[in-house]
Order: structure tokens, then C-alpha cells, then sequence
């Protein structure tokens, strides 16, 4: 009943995903070995609805020796997450039947080897389900009875579970006690959220929702239907092979993925011959491909979403069913709420508003927050604290009060982990150690209200700009790795340009945010509406900054001012956390306009965002506060040496980061002598991705100052991904790729060196082309008289027409602009992907000098383009590549080749070219293994491999021949087919 830790650097990327969308928080450590002696188990299938909707849950007994007809004990239903099925609670299970209680696991409908579609929690069928499970339980004479048809129970689960128990108490009143653990409230404000408005609750982490529109939470819900939608023994069912998969044999991972990777479901296998063709339905064909297990309202639901990222009535109905906000008057069932802090999906507003309802109706409520969550797991020792509060609320709740075991009242008060300024990976561990205890969840049930102190922000208006399509976006979060996508980088990414930012002073004393702080801000957008990202930095004195938990808040606003002079002012609640702000740090609040893990508007824009009432002093920043009692877990003694552990590791890993430092900046001190000779130098560059595919292999060229290098491939062949290791956005496995002598990787200086243009030109069509390349340039930093604005527009030929609006530009102007970005700086190495994509011929002609020129002037130009006349036009100098490996490079001559046709012109008119030819021919047959042949377009011989294109025109010129033309036949295209058709 808490976290489970895992060994991510075992597992892959989709394994850890699909586990961390099974939502288990139910860690499974090892029961006692009492408890394991002294458990036995029964499996049953279980029938359950009627009609269409009937099913079989596939469920397990956990019975502990101890209950029986004449000491009947009390039950605990346990449910599973998103993904997983029975085994993933089993030992948790046995853990609480150890404890003495009466433990019944089942698979949910649609997953596991039970029957069905998954509803989503649907009270029509999920917790339907759940009172047939009560109803299994009243019947034993081993569980302890309230009265006749009513067991002694409790429900707890993670996620999807948790959500289930919910609800399962608010349609059931038979539950006795629950633990739902990092669920939802609201499934509308889970996946269309937007935390703008006011809210009048008084308690730390409450989170407003706008009630029709909201910022689509694209990447994990296409998760969950990923999840969800692998068609088993549906598919068999629609082609007329019936029968229900079969699970395949193989260890359970605990989440409801096999040892394998699957999700739990099973793979069917089934003879294709016993197939009866006349009877496949093709309408129930097309519902198991599409919908793969979910019920066809849900998969409906979730292909308008995903098709248009808007809340819809439709959409909405089908959340709100499965949602608890509506049912938590009818809870009476004495409520445990365990939410984590790291945790993009279900955020600490879900667990306010879940303790807010619930209370609102006399019924004990305890909160609990935790260093984790969805994104992040908590520590073994934080789990296994959360294991014993969970069946100390049990203990209490569900056993008689001459129970020796019931122990003490867990009470109704707010627990959380104890503020750190660590990032979200090292605060878990402290987290885990050590955590504060209040007396009662702030301004829960009339109580007193949560303390705020108010910071005040500086910062002038600022232009955000919206990108078309939303792309590039910041990268805040991935959904399942939350915060940990920040800490590999060090920090969140924002994109220059896209983002307001607003700061405190420096704090003089430290500040511990415990819930979610609010701030005023006023927002002006040409269109009435704006989709922006509220979020809350840790920034430290030398300029380093954090995003605690990894979380950021959607903002979806409407009715806004066209007019940034007179802007509307909206109060926006930033994102729930537990985070402590040391002194000399200051608390920067960004407001940007792309997200990566949120679906994004299509059309370019630019908003004007500011603080609310910037005349009036500003605006400030109120972040809660909470008073408690910090705790240090398992005994003063064991934190000091868990401490003193702690802090001899980090000594030893400083000590090891100083050695490996002086080594790397041993190794990359180390200038190439001929580095200003040689702008490019690839070395055994290799770059292999986790799941075996080599992109790149042992790749070694280098390019020289002045050349203009073609990088030639086909689809597949490595070119992108060389050119992405070049830019520094991607590191090889092996090898070394140099820039002007200095070692390239990502943040490397040298690359201040290098302007690039890859995948498309980003342009703001409202702005002009200059205005594009001053706001460009502005967000590098760097001071505009190094920009050589005027000889980069020169340089791209972009005349008058750069002052005039983008909008209005031909496919080949944009291409210009975006080329004379590239140049900005007047880099000296310059890096194009595909310059002349969309241009017409006289415009490819016109690019073709702009690179020319460009190169003229000493500076260097690679050029990656599928255009290979244009690259023979263009380039001096080819790297052709096929399946990630360089399998020629030299001059386009070279590559071309010395051997093959020529076509021979004759200076000669008249009635004697004729002869002249003959005279020619009979040169040219002379030579080894030459054949002349006359043509329309004029002689053209087939020198062979034993004479060269050299040979030729001297042997012709030594016998007086007047050659006007000497041209080979074979072009850069021929060449290119024959060895990538010979590898």
C-alpha cells in the first residue's frame, strides 16, 4: 500500500512507462515470514452484471489462519492500478493477511484474465463489480459482519484503484474505511485542467477549473489508451475464433506487466483455420482494432479529444461519470488520502478537493503527501511508512474495540514530506527520511485557515510568442519520468522567446512552500484567448534553476483584451508543491506558451503578459505555508546515521566529480592543432539507441574552411542524426566530433560558432522578416551589433522585401529569411538541412549563389539535401551515406568518377566537322579500351577503367584536335544509385 520502488536502469523506456501508468502505489516488499507460513489462498472466476455487461473477475482469497467461522476478521477489498491486474497488490495482500485481515485481490474488468471492456471506474459497472465482491465477502463466515449482508470492509488503491474506492464508498455504504492513493477528483480537471480563477476554500493546495474549456493533457492520456487499447480476445471474438485470450505463462512484474513486458492480458493463440468467415462482424472488427479493450463511448470520447484537443459536452459526460467530485456528499466511510507531490497526472489539487468534499459531509478525513507519485517513486524507507500508516488506518477503523491489535487513533490530521531545496530526485530521499506532521489539514472542515505569505514580482510586459503548430515546445515534464526529464538536463527547457518571466528580490530567509501558491497576472492576446503554462522556479544565486516537483499549470483563457496597454487581469494558482526556497535564492515565476506534454493551439501568435496592477507596485506572489512538528522516521539515532551516510557519500562524490573534471578538462583542453584548417572533423562517431538500432556507425570525414560540403543519403541513411550530434542536441555512443579543433557536444562553446537551419523555418508570419531576425537574435543574449544583421541579409539577397510582413513572403523568400537567421553572427561554419525545400528553379538558382557567396568569404557550408543535381551544382566536396555508414566521400569529381562517358564537342562547323569527328573517333578508339560512338548530341566515348578522363583530352590535344567541350556523362546521380546500390 505504498509506492513501489523500481529499478529503472534495468528497464526500458516503454516498460517503465507502462508500469508507472498502472498507478500502483501498493509496494510490494516481502511479507514476514510469519505472515507468508500462515496464509493460504483461493481462486475463483466470479460472475458479475447481467445481460451484455455480464463478466468473470478473476479473483484471489488471501486468508490468514487466524480468521475462521468462530473469529470472524474484518476485509480489505485491494484494487489495482491503470494496466495492472491481481498479481500486481499479491503482496500486499499477504502483508495485510499477515496482519490478520480477511484480503480479496481481483483483476478489473478488461484487464487481467477477467471478461468485459474497461469503463473507467463507471458506477454502472466498476463499482457495480465492487458491490458484487462486498456481496462474496457477507457471505463467508470467516469475515466479521456489521449486520446481515454487510461485511466488516475496507477498500484501498492506487490511481485507478483509488478512484475506485471512492466511489465504491459513495455508491456502497457498506465500506467501512478506505485509502485511495494519488487518484483523481475530477478526471475533467485531470486532463482538460486550466487553474485560473478564484477558489474560496482556506486550504493549501486548492486548484480552480474553469467548468467548459481547459488545456488538453495530450501525452499521457494517449498513454492510458495505449494502455488500454490492445485488442485481445474481443479481436477472436469479432472474427467468430471465440474464447477469451489466454494468459501466456510467465513471471508477474507486479503491475500488471509480465516478465516479458506485457501489460498482463495475455496473448491469444487460437488456430486460424477454425475461423468461421461468414460470421466476422466488421463493425465489431473495426471496435477490437481502434478501441482494443475500452467500452465505445470511452474510445469515442478519447478519438474527439485527441482529434481536437477541446472539452466537449460529450467528452465531458463520459469523465464526470467516473469521477468521485460529484458522489463525495455520500461518503461516510472514515477516508485515508495519500497523494504524491511528484506528479503530473494527479496533482495535489485533486486530493485537496477530494479531503474538502469529503469532510464537508462530518466524515474523518486524514491527508497524507508523499515524495512522489506518477512521475517519480518515493523511497524503500518512505514506502514502507506508507505501508504501515495505511493498515494502522485499517487497524483502527475497521477492527473491535477489544481488538488487542487495533492500536492507536491515526487521528485526522495533515502529514508531508519536510521541505527540502534538493531537486525532486535527492528531495525524495530526504523526503523519505524525514517528514512534518500538523494537526490537521489546513482549513479542512472550518478549521483554520492555511497561512500565505506574500512575495512581491518585478517584471515589465513581455511579448510571448505562440509558434505554429506549438512546435518547438518547452520540455517540462515526460508523463511517467515527470521531474526526472528535468534532472537529467539540470533544469527545465524553456524556448527563447516564448516565455515571461517575473521575479522576487532575493529572500532573506529561507521559505518552505507546502501547496500551491497564487499570483495575479494580466494577459492580452490578439485573438480574445490564450493558452499559457503558469510555473514556479527555485533560482540560485549563481543563476541555476529548479522546477520542483516537475509540475507546471495550464492556463486556457478566454474573453481577453486585444489591446496590451489595457490587458485583462486573471488570478492564476500555480502548481502544488513542497518545496523550501533558501536564502540568497530568489522565487521566478515563468508563464510561457508551449508545453510539449499539452496539446497546443495551430496558429501563431504572440500574447502580451504581465503582472497584474504593474502601475500599482506590481503584483505579488502568495505562497502557503504550513506549521508542523518535523519528524525524523525509525528514531533520532537512525536519522543521524543515515544522515552521516548521506554526507559521506556526497564527500565521495565530490571528491570523484573534482577527479573526473581535471580529467575531462585534461582530454578536452586539448586543441587539434590544424582546428582552424579543419572547421568539421567526424572520428569513429557511433550513435546506437536503446532498443539496438544503430543510427550512425564508426562515421569519420572531416570538412576543410571554404569547402561547401553535400551530405547525401537516402531516407534512413544517418544523415539527421549526424547532423543533430554536430549541433550539440544529441551525444554519439563513441567517437569524437571536433568544431574548429574544440570537442562538440551539447552547451559546448565552440557552437557558438556554428548557425544552422533544420526542420522548417519557425517564422512569425505577423511580424516582419527583420522583426523575426531581431527577436531571434535578441533571445540568444547576445549584443545586436554582433548580429551583422545588414550583411546577413545581404548575404540572403532578401532586398526591401525583409520589412515586409512574413505572411506575404513565397515559400522561397521564407527559405531566405530563414537562411539569413542561419547566417546571423556570420557564423563561421554554417549547417543547412534541405535550403532549397519548396523553391522553384530561378529561386534554387538564387540559393545556390547565397551559398557560394557564403563560402567565398572563407566560412564553411554543409548542406544535407536529396536534391542531388542541385549538391552537384553547389557543393565542392560529398559524403554519401547509406545505412548510418559513409561509403564515399571526396570531390564531386571524384565521386563522380575518373572512368565512364564523355561527351566530346568539336570546335569545328561545317562540311569539315565531319572529318574532324572521324579524326577524333579514330584518337580516341586508339586508346586501351576506349569505344567512340556518333550521336545527335555529338561523339561520345566510353573511356573503361584503364584510361582516364585526363588521358583523353591530352592524347586528343597532342593530335591537334580542337576540342570545344569535354564533359563527363555520368552525373552525381549515377554515381550516387551505384553505391548505394552496392551497399
Amino acid at each position: 500500500m505504498r509506492p513501489r520502488p523500481r529499478s529503472g536502469a534495468r528497464a526500458a523506456l516503454g516498460v517503465l512507462i507502462s508500469l508507472l501508468l498502472a498507478g500502483t502505489v501498493l509496494v510490494s516488499l516481502p511479507a514476514t515470514a510469519a505472515a507468508a507460513e500462515d496464509v493460504s489462498t483461493e481462486d475463483a472466476r466470479v460472475p458479475s452484471g447481467s445481460g451484455a455487461d455480464a463478466v468473470e473477475l478473476d479473483t484471489t482469497l488471501h486468508l490468514p489462519a487466524s480468521a475462521s467461522a468462530d473469529a470472524p476478521a474484518p476485509a480489505v477489498v485491494l484494487a489495482h492500478g491503470f494496466g495492472g491486474s491481481k498479481q500486481s497488490v499479491a503482496d500486499d495482500a499477504r502483508d495485510l493477511a499477515g496482519r490478520g485481515y480477511v484480503v480479496l485481490t481481483y483483476s478489473a474488468r478488461g484487464f487481467g484474465e477477467s471478461t468485459g471492456q474497461i469503463g473507467l471506474d463507471d458506477p454502472r459497472y466498476e463499482v457495480a463489480d465492487l458491490s458484487t465482491l462486498i456481496d462474496l465477502l457477507a457471505d463467508r463466515d470467516d469475515v466479521l459482519l456489521d449486520g446481515d449482508g454487510d461485511p466488516r470492509v475496507g477498500v484501498a488503491g492506487a490511481s485507478y484503484g483509488g478512484a475506485l474506492s471512492l466511489l465504491g464508498a459513495a455508491y456502497d455504504d457498506r465500506v467501512d474505511a478506505i485509502a485511495p492513493q494519488i487518484t483523481w477528483h475530477s478526471l475533467t480537471a485531470a486532463l482538460f485542467p486550466s487553474q485560473t480563477g478564484t477558489t474560496d476554500a482556506a486550504t493549501v493546495a486548492a486548484t480552480p477549473q474553469a467548468a467548459d474549456a481547459g488545456v488538453y493533457k495530450r501525452l499521457w492520456a494517449g498513454l492510458f489508451f495505449g494502455v488500454g487499447a490492445v485488442p485481445t480476445g474481443g479481436l477472436l471474438d469479432a472474427l467468430g475464433g471465440g474464447g477469451a485470450a489466454e494468459a501466456e505463462d510467465g513471471e508477474d512484474t507486479g503491475d500488471g506487466a509480465s516478465a516479458s513486458g506485457g501489460t498482463g492480458q495475455g496473448v491469444p493463440s487460437f488456430d486460424p483455420s477454425s475461423i468461421d468467415t461468414s460470421a466476422i462482424d466488421p463493425a465489431a472488427v473495426e471496435q477490437a482494432l481502434t478501441c482494443g479493450r475500452f467500452r465505445a463511448d470511452i474510445c469515442a470520447a478519447y478519438q474527439d479529444a485527441a482529434a481536437t484537443g477541446t472539452l466537449t459536452p460529450e467528452v465531458a459526460a463520459v469523465l464526470e461519470r467516473s469521477s468521485p467530485a460529484a458522489v463525495l456528499d455520500r461518503i461516510t466511510a472514515p477516508t485515508l488520502l495519500v497523494q504524491g507531490t511528484e506528479d503530473s497526472l494527479f496533482g495535489l489539487g485533486q486530493a485537496d478537493a477530494n479531503a474538502r468534499g469529503i469532510a464537508a459531509n462530518g466524515t474523518p478525513v486524514k491527508v497524507v503527501w508523499y515524495a512522489g507519485g506518477h512521475d517519480s517513486q518515493a523511497s524503500e524507507r518512505e514506502t514502507a511508512d506508507l505501508r504501515e500508516l495505511v493498515a494502522g488506518w485499517f487497524d483502527w477503523h475497521l477492527r473491535d474495540e477489544d481488538d488487542p491489535a487495533r492500536g492507536e487513533d491515526p487521528g485526522t490530521g495533515f502529514q508531508f514530506p519536510a521541505p527540502t531545496g534538493l531537486g525532486s530526485d535527492l528531495g525524495s530521499v530526504q523526503g523519505g527520511s524525514q517528514s512534518v506532521v500538523a494537526g490537521a489539514y489546513p482549513g479542512l472542515d472550518g478549521g483554520e485557515p492555511a497561512e500565505r505569505t506574500s512575495l512581491a514580482l518585478d517584471g515589465s510586459t513581455q511579448p510571448v510568442v505562440t509558434p505554429a503548430g506549438g512546435t518547438p515546445a518547452a520540455i517540462t515534464t515526460v508523463p511517467g519520468l515527470g521531474s526526472l526529464a528535468s534532472a537529467l538536463g539540470g533544469t527545465a527547457v524553456e524556448i527563447p522567446g516564448q516565455f515571461a518571466a517575473f521575479s522576487s528580490e532575493p529572500l532573506t530567509d529561507a521559505v518552505e512552500v507546502v501547496g500551491a501558491p497564487t499570483v495575479d497576472l494580466a494577459v492580452a492576446s490578439p485573438s480574445g484567448s490564450a493558452t499559457l503554462f503558469a510555473k514556479l522556479y527555485d533560482v540560485g544565486p549563481d543563476g541555476a534553476q529548479t522546477l520542483p516537483g516537475g509540475v507546471v499549470a495550464p492556463l486556457a483563457l478566454s474573453g481577453l483584451s486585444a489591446d496590451p496597454t489595457a490587458p485583462t487581469e486573471v488570478t492564476v494558482t500555480l502548481p502544488g508543491i513542497v518545496h523550501r526556497f533558501e536564502a540568497g535564492h530568489t522565487m521566478r515565476v515563468v508563464v510561457s506558451s508551449t508545453d510539449q506534454a499539452f496539446a497546443l493551439p495551430a496558429e501563431a501568435t504572440v500574447y502580451s503578459v504581465a503582472l497584474a496592477g504593474a502601475g500599482n507596485g506590481g503584483s505579488t506572489l502568495a505562497v502557503p505555508t504550513v506549521q508542523g512538528q518535523a519528524q525524523a522516521e525509525g528514531g533520532t539515532s537512525r536519522w543521524w546515521w543515515l544522515l552521516a551516510a548521506v554526507v559521506a557519500l556526497a564527500l565521495l562524490g565530490v571528491l570523484a566529480g573534482f577527479l573526473w573534471g581535471r580529467r575531462r578538462r585534461r582530454v578536452t583542453s586539448a586543441v587539434e592543432p590544424d582546428g582552424e584548417d579543419v572547421p568539421l572533423r567526424f572520428e569513429g562517431v557511433t550513435k546506437a539507441y536503446k532498443d539496438g538500432f544503430v543510427a550512425v556507425r564508426d562515421l569519420s570525414f572531416e570538412v576543410r574552411r571554404g569547402q561547401v560540403l553535400g551530405l547525401l543519403g537516402p531516407n534512413g541513411a544517418g544523415k539527421t542524426t549526424s547532423l543533430r550530434m554536430l549541433m550539440g542536441l544529441i551525444r554519439p555512443n563513441a567517437g569524437r566530433i571536433s568544431v574548429f579543433g574544440h570537442a562538440a557536444g551539447p552547451g559546448a562553446p565552440v557552437l557558438s560558432r556554428l548557425g544552422s537551419f533544420v526542420e522548417g523555418t519557425g517564422l512569425m508570419p505577423h511580424m516582419s522578416g527583420r522583426d523575426n531576425l531581431t527577436l531571434y537574435w535578441a533571445a540568444t543574449g547576445r549584443p545586436a551589433a554582433d548580429a551583422h544583421m545588414e550583411e546577413a541579409i545581404e548575404v540572403a539577397g532578401l532586398g526591401a522585401a525583409i520589412d515586409r510582413p512574413v505572411r506575404r513572403y513565397s515559400q522561397g523568400m521564407r527559405q531566405r529569411v530563414a537562411i539569413a537567421q542561419a547566417m546571423l553572427g556570420l557564423p563561421d561554419l554554417l549547417v543547412l538541412d534541405e535550403p532549397t525545400n519548396g523553391l522553384d528553379p530561378p529561386q534554387i538558382h538564387a540559393m545556390r549563389e547565397v551559398l557560394r557567396s557564403y563560402a567565398a568569404t572563407g566560412r564553411t557550408v554543409i548542406v544535407s539535401s536529396h536534391l542531388l543535381s542541385e549538391i552537384e551544382q553547389t557543393c565542392t566536396h560529398v559524403v554519401v551515406m547509406t545505412k548510418g555508414q559513409k561509403i564515399a566521400q571526396g570531390t564531386v569529381e571524384e565521386i563522380v568518377g575518373t572512368g565512364g562517358a564523355v561527351l566530346v564537342g568539336l570546335a569545328t562547323a561545317g562540311a569539315s566537322a565531319d572529318a574532324e569527328a572521324d579524326r577524333a573517333a579514330a584518337v580516341l578508339s586508339g586508346l586501351p579500351g576506349v569505344t567512340v560512338e556518333h550521336t545527335d548530341e555529338g561523339l561520345v566515348a566510353d573511356l573503361g577503367p584503364q584510361t582516364s578522363r585526363a588521358a583523353a583530352l591530352q592524347a586528343l590535344v597532342a593530335a591537334d584536335v580542337a576540342v570545344d567541350q569535354f564533359t563527363p556523362r555520368r552525373r552525381l546521380e549515377d554515381a550516387f544509385l551505384a553505391l548505394v546500390g552496392e551497399n
